[in-house]
């Protein structure tokens, strides 16, 4: 879902990716799949994170 929202611009490459807590909210999910969904997205390299200031999606992405 979080992929999907990146290929359509809705979290536009450089644009921050929304919180743990918002992802949790906005898909209905529990708190730790959104960790994990965010820790697989970084894996594979579409987002980065920066201490303090959150996730971003990945330069060069698509």
């Amino acid at each position: 879902m979080i992929t999907a929202r990146i290929a359509e611009g809705v979290y536009p490459v450089g644009g921050k990716v929304p919180s743990v807590v918002e992802l949790s909210t906005e898909f209905g999910i529990a708190a730790s799949t959104a960790q994990k969904a965010l820790t697989h997205l970084k894996a594979e390299g579409l987002i980065r994170t920066e201490v303090g200031l959150g996730s971003f999606v990945a330069d060069g992405v698509w």
